[in-house]
């Protein structure tokens, strides 16, 4: 390997990007993608050299160091950046100790001591984790390893993980990988789902429950992290559904695409009147009212299996709630539909509006990170505009802050949250 910038090489192979990926890098995003390599970039030896999973560096056009990052053979991202610092060693355990360090010292600050119980520990690219999410539900972690070479450094990371928490005096007996998603298939990774084994007699006994209680803004849910979406419960909004429990005092609630129940169980913490809960799911549902009897509220939740599209048609101008909250799945999970989830999310918002008292309240959401801010907002104002209604914005949310966005990342921001009230 030759010198780069003068300086001694660092013994990896060595990748040459083309303009267009030189700047895409230098513009601040992490991820090298194989058709911005230069036309020489991923030569025939450069390729049998280039351990797949491996670190490599990369060079902007006239063989300047610009970063060192993990080669992925089979990906379309074909380097994700781990350092921009030349004198950085990935190779080493203490780089990553480092990292972990960060990244919990970050969370000790922006998190209440009891969040830290529940919260997401590792956020992939914004914690400069390639592909790795690791979240907490009290003494298990829940990981899902989306990118080879973390898949090929998770050994060390989990020990290290596991070691730090520990030492700062938390409780960590088990750590559970989620790795049953088809995105493992881009990197070659097979999917699958069980106890990381090294974690031994801990892992075997936790496993026997599959489950555990957490408490998110004085509320309890039972999290599945065996068989739940994702990891087992979605984190990201804790805070938008604080600011629903604050709104919904003597309010009357409808919660649709309710899922577990996780904003209807807030409102009803809140105080609200009543709470209606919408969901497809029989099985959601179920879980939601098992989610109701771990706590004790005055208010209790009527449970509702319907479809949100066929239910809100329904209500007309005349219908008993003040505020209704909108929180759907993805409904654009590529590019290519973005124009058809944009008419879903007009639809729902549309008949919320429509089925709203003046002075009532709307909670609307989008966790679709191919629907942009603007795109949602323009859509916000055309449902608006189309029920004659105008909106009076009381707060725009993004995730919480344990899902940290970085500026020049775009991929890192994706959680979208309006409070209006309707005048």
């Amino acid at each position: 390997m030759t010198a780069i910038n003068g300086q001694q090489g660092s013994g990896r192979p060595q990748f040459k990007l083309s303009a267009k990926g030189q700047r895409a890098l230098t513009a601040g995003h992490p991820w090298v993608y194989a058709a911005e390599l230069s036309p020489a970039g991923e030569s025939d030896l450069e390729r049998a050299e280039a351990d797949n999973g491996g670190l490599v560096d990369v060079a902007g056009t006239r063989g300047q160091y610009l970063g060192s990052g993990f080669y992925s053979a089979k990906s379309k991202i074909r380097v994700r950046l781990v350092t921009r610092n030349a004198n950085d060693r990935p190779e080493d355990p203490a780089f990553w100790q480092r990292r972990l360090q960060y990244a919990w010292q970050y969370r000790r600050a922006v998190l209440r001591a009891e969040d830290l119980l529940c919260c997401r520990l590792i956020f992939g690219e914004a914690d400069q984790f390639p592909g790795l999410t690791v979240d907490r539900y009290n003494d298990i972690l829940v990981a899902q390893t989306l990118s080879v070479g973390m898949e090929r450094l998770k050994p060390v990371i989990f020990t290290q993980l596991c070691e730090l928490l520990r030492q700062d005096g938390q409780t960590i007996h088990a750590v559970y990988e989620r790795n049953d998603v088809s995105l493992r298939e881009k990197e070659g990774l097979p999917q699958y789902k069980g106890f990381w084994p090294e974690t031994g007699g801990a892992a075997a006994a936790a496993a026997a429950a599959g489950s555990t209680i957490i408490s998110e803004n004085g509320v309890r849910f039972e999290v599945d992290y065996v068989a739940g979406q994702k990891t087992g419960y979605f984190l990201d909004q804790k805070k938008t559904r604080q600011a629903v429990a604050e709104l919904a005092a003597s309010r009357r609630v409808l919660d649709c695409f309710t899922h577990t129940g996780s904003f209807a169980l807030n409102a009803a913490r809140g105080g609200a009147v009543s709470v209606t809960a919408v969901d497809s799911s029989r099985l959601a549902l179920q879980q939601a009212a098992a989610n109701e009897a771990l706590n004790d509220f005055a208010t209790k939740v009527d449970w509702v299996e319907a479809d949100v599209f066929d239910f809100l048609p329904q209500l007309g101008r005349r219908a008993p709630y003040d505020f209704v909250i909108l929180d759907p799945p993805a409904f654009a999970k590529s590019r290519r539909v973005v124009g058809q989830a944009l008419k879903g999310y007009k639809e729902i918002n549309y008949r919320a509006m429509k089925a709203l008292p003046r002075g009532g309240y709307l909670a609307t959401a989008s966790c679709s990170h191919f629907v942009s801010p603007e795109d949602f907002a323009a859509m916000l104002g055309a449902a608006a505009r189309d029920a004659a209604v105008e909106l009076r914005q009381i707060a725009y949310m993004q995730q919480a802050p344990d899902h940290p966005i970085l500026l020049n990342v775009p991929e890192t921001a994706y959680l979208k949250f309006y409070l209006f009230q309707v005048v």
